[in-house]
């Protein structure tokens, strides 16, 4: 008979390895987008869509709390087998989705005017940037409802449907970005129009699979679920939490983005090759968090403390595990990583100098990537917002003291942020576990 703690490894390991091979088609997906521009004869372009880009981690990923509020609601109604919850759950969610991306199409102009002004950039890598926008904000309702249809599936624990709808989306992306770019010799507007084109395609596949699960659920569609705002006072209260929480990390993303943006194109696109080692390896620890979404919603629904315990525990095992992998693969790897990126002299160089602040940020940023995931499936989500806040409360002092070091203050203040935001949530877990996470013996 195997032992809790190896039978526990092992669902997470089967919820994970999909989520993961899924999650690594996305920095993949940057990759591509960053070589393949990053090989045109001149940085502007690069600079372009690294400008772009972080504008839509505000107005996409700012509503990101679609995907983890639906996972975290899901997870916790399956534990309490209520299907009737989970199939008006996917419906609330969807309705939020849509309304929200027609507006964000609506009110484009001038959030692409006032998001790109505060970027920052040099003139001719806002004009790209802007047109690159204007494109890619067609894709909002789709990009949205995805990220409902994966967290659904997600709660559900079906992380191969999330494979699926993930692999399409991104190889689609990735062929188009060849043939725009390189074979139609189009600069960062192909770049856009790959991605939208990539984002309705996913979303015709995932509404399909969609429609599959339904048939295999229990309950129906309560319209008064749907239809009535005073319905939705739950999803309100815990996706509120998530915005706010995911307005300050891109915050803190685009701030950077945006001071390394003052020191240059060089610099900005320097950066933006490092920090798509940054997301390779958050993609990578993602999976470990998602699936420990999946087990710990589930545990609460069912109040089921000791085996929430023991899902943490191995979600943490190979969650360390990652880390330390990435943090060599860092140190060993580094300069050739960059050489596959850019070509550019300049920009190579400037990485490389950089290079020393990859190799720590895995072995820090792991604790955060962890217990968001943890929360999100407990839905203790003001715990993840306030944790955000605290560390935005030293990022910027500590980037203002080391104004004088250039990039390196920058790299030093972004680090701090993350530290202290994985020691602010690793101190409510270990609250928590002593007064509301307990087995019923411990009661």
């Amino acid at each position: 008979m195997s032992s809790p703690s190896l039978t526990a490894d092992r669902r997470i390991w089967l919820l994970a390895w999909p989520i993961i091979l899924s999650n690594v088609t996305v920095p993949l997906l940057g990759l591509v987008d960053t070589a393949v521009v990053g090989h045109l004869p001149d940085s502007r372009y690069l600079a372009a869509v690294t400008l772009g880009a972080t504008l839509f981690s505000f107005l996409y990923w700012g509503f990101g709390f679609l995907r983890m509020g639906t996972t975290g609601l899901t997870s916790q109604a399956v534990g309490r087998e209520n299907d009737t919850e989970v199939r008006n759950l996917l419906g609330q969610s969807l309705l939020m989705a849509v309304v929200i991306g027609t507006l964000l199409i609506l009110l484009s102009r001038p959030l692409i005017a006032i998001g790109l002004w505060l970027l920052d950039g040099s003139e001719i890598a806002t004009q790209l940037a802007g047109e690159y926008a204007r494109i890619r904000i067609l894709s909002a309702p789709a990009v949205l409802a995805n990220y409902t249809i994966l967290g659904w599936f997600l709660g559900q624990q079906n992380s191969r449907v999330t494979l699926a709808i993930l692999v399409l989306t991104n190889s689609v992306n990735i062929v188009l970005d060849l043939i725009f770019v390189i074979g139609l010799g189009m600069t960062s507007d192909g770049v856009a129009w790959a991605t939208v084109i990539a984002d309705y395609t996913a979303l015709a596949f995932g509404l399909w699979l969609v429609v599959r699960q339904l048939k295999q659920l229990e309950g129906r569609f309560l319209r008064e679920r749907i239809l009535k705002v005073a319905a939705y006072g739950e999803l309100f209260q815990v996706n509120a939490h998530l915005f706010t929480r995911t307005l300050g990390l891109l915050f803190a993303m685009a701030f950077f983005t945006a001071q390394g943006a003052s020191l240059g194109d060089t610099v900005l696109a320097a950066n933006a090759v490092l920090l798509q080692f940054i997301m390779l390896t958050s993609y990578a620890l993602d999976g470990f968090a998602h699936a420990a979404e999946a087990l710990t919603g589930r545990c609460v629904g069912r109040r089921q403390w000791d085996e929430f315990a023991t899902a943490v525990g191995a979600a943490t095992r190979f969650s360390l595990l990652t880390a330390g992998a990435a943090a060599l693969v860092f140190a060993l790897g580094g300069n050739a990583l960059i050489a596959l990126l850019t070509d550019l002299p300049e920009v190579r160089a400037t990485a490389a100098s950089y290079l020393p602040w990859m190799v720590a940020m895995p072995l820090i940023a792991v604790w955060s990537y962890l217990l968001d995931g943890v929360f999100i499936g407990a839905t203790a989500t003001r715990e993840m917002r306030n944790s955000i806040f605290v560390g935005l409360a030293t990022y910027l002092p500590v980037w203002w003291l080391t104004l004088p070091l250039g990039n390196h203050g920058l790299w030093l203040a972004f680090t701090t942020f993350t530290l202290v935001r994985s020691t602010t949530l690793g101190g409510y877990y270990l609250r928590y576990r002593r007064t509301r996470w307990l087995s019923t013996a411990q009661r």
